[in-house]
């Protein structure tokens, strides 16, 4: 068995050394050659953790080619900071080296099982590999792993078939453990837990199991489009085509938005550069503020919360997902 645990500037330390001490144990009990190693997209190198610096060497280049398990950790850092350093973007960069070619190679492998730890998770959605998969992330990531259209679950571990992935932090003994489980048997997980002294926490869930019949829904999804409330005097302020910027902490987006009102309620639509228009989604205006929610896919897949407000032909306000910092939306009217 091949196990490739990669490192990217800013990984969490203990996202990949959970794993690799977990396997390195497992390899003493079983039969099979267990080969466990910590690569990097470049090849050998040393790689500056998210922890005060701390350096782990990358002994070679990942190849997705290799049959096995591959291991992606998240990223440690401020977590609500707009700063350069704060997780988001450091798990966006990520997706900006060759880490992100890579990884959609590797999505195509189908024998090469993925694993996520943590953050893990949120570069694979960010790199558009999660829409409508099952996954899970640290539970302050859930929001913004739902705004990029994968669908986020509150569990310690999540098997998605081909993607398996976990919690925060921690979360990765009970990653490996269960895919000791899965790949080895019970046998050689129960002597790996005695020897590190460690219960595997949580129940896996599964997405080939039954689901109980009145699901609790625990995270946030876009629902049926909502009437616009107003009174008509006001919604004539925000009417017309309005020509935006929205600065993100991953990038600006350029967006073009066209509001109308048809039949006592406001709608509209939003343009990326040349892609098709697409319309809003729950518009509703409430006194002077407007707000609905829109789906962008740059620079980033997202599902974005915007609340804008008039005065004269300049709109302001600003657009959220998730856990990322609220981004500043500035516009003009030229229609």
């Amino acid at each position: 068995m091949n196990v490739q645990i990669v490192l990217f500037d800013g990984f969490d330390v203990l996202d990949a050394l959970a794993p690799y001490e977990v396997f390195m144990a497992a390899a003493t009990y079983s039969k099979e050659t267990i080969n466990v190693e910590l690569v990097s997209a470049e090849g050998a190198r040393e790689v500056i953790s998210g922890d005060n610096y701390l350096k782990l060497q990358a002994s070679s280049k990942l190849d997705v080619s290799r049959q096995g398990i591959l291991i992606i950790p998240g990223a440690s850092g401020p977590l609500d900071d707009a700063d350069p350093n704060s997780v988001p973007m450091k798990l966006k960069r990520a997706t900006e080296t060759p880490l992100g070619q890579l990884l959609k190679k590797a999505w195509a492998q189908p024998d090469l099982l993925i694993a996520t730890v943590c953050g893990g998770s949120l570069i694979l959605a960010m790199n558009d590999l999660l829409e409508g998969r099952h996954a899970a992330t640290h539970h302050m990531g859930m929001e913004l792993l739902n705004a990029t259209g994968a669908s986020a679950v509150h569990a310690r571990v999540v098997d998605d078939i081909q993607l398996i992935s976990s919690g925060g932090v921690t979360s990765g003994l009970d990653l490996s453990l269960y895919l000791i489980e899965r790949e080895l048997g019970p046998h050689i997980a129960i002597e790996v837990e005695h020897l590190l002294e460690y219960e595997r926490r949580g129940t896996v869930w599964k997405s080939s199991e039954k689901v109980p019949t009145d699901t609790f829904q625990r995270s946030s999804e876009l629902g049926s489009p909502l009437p616009a409330t107003h009174e008509p005097n006001e919604a004539s302020t925000f009417m017309g085509k309005w020509d935006t910027l929205i600065s993100t902490p991953i990038g600006k987006l350029s967006v073009l938005f066209d509001l109308a009102c048809k039949d006592g309620q406001i709608i509209g639509t939003a343009k990326q550069g040349q892609e098709e228009a697409t319309p809003l989604i729950n518009p509703i205006q409430e006194g002077d503020r407007f707000m609905w929610k829109l789906k962008v896919t740059k620079p980033m897949r997202l599902s974005l919360h915007f609340n804008v407000s008039i005065k004269g032909d300049t709109m302001i306000g600003e657009a959220k997902a998730g856990m990322l910092p609220a981004s500043k939306l500035t516009g003009q009217r030229i229609s």
